[in-house]
Order: C-alpha cells, then sequence, then structure tokens
C-alpha cells in the first residue's frame, strides 16, 4: 500500500533545502533523506536535481 503524505505539493523552504544540501554533502541516501525531511523520495529527487546536487547511490 502506497504510504500517504500530509505534505502533498508543498513548496521547499529555504530551511529545507539547506538541510537537503546538507543530507547529500554527508552522502545519505535517497531514502534517509526522504525519510528525514518528511518528503516523498519522487519529491527529495526533483528538488535534488534543481538545485544540481548528486544524491549518493544505496549500495
Amino acid at each position: 500500500m502506497a504510504k500517504k503524505f500530509e505534505r502533498h505539493r508543498q513548496a521547499w523552504t529555504p530551511s529545507e533545502t539547506e538541510n537537503l544540501r546538507f543530507m547529500v554533502g554527508k552522502g545519505m541516501s535517497l531514502k534517509a533523506i526522504a525519510k528525514g525531511l518528511t518528503r516523498s523520495e519522487e519529491s527529495v529527487k526533483k528538488q535534488a536535481k534543481t538545485l544540481k546536487l548528486k544524491i549518493a547511490k544505496a549500495r
């Protein structure tokens, strides 16, 4: 069953963007970043692409 997100289609705040940059810099996985920001993996992936950030691949 798909997980329902309470924050559906919410704009990214500057604070969330900064946290995303920090987490990507730490080398965290997409799944961990999404959980930490309470965002969907697709939303995190899209925002990272917009900011030209590379998310580490899960090993």
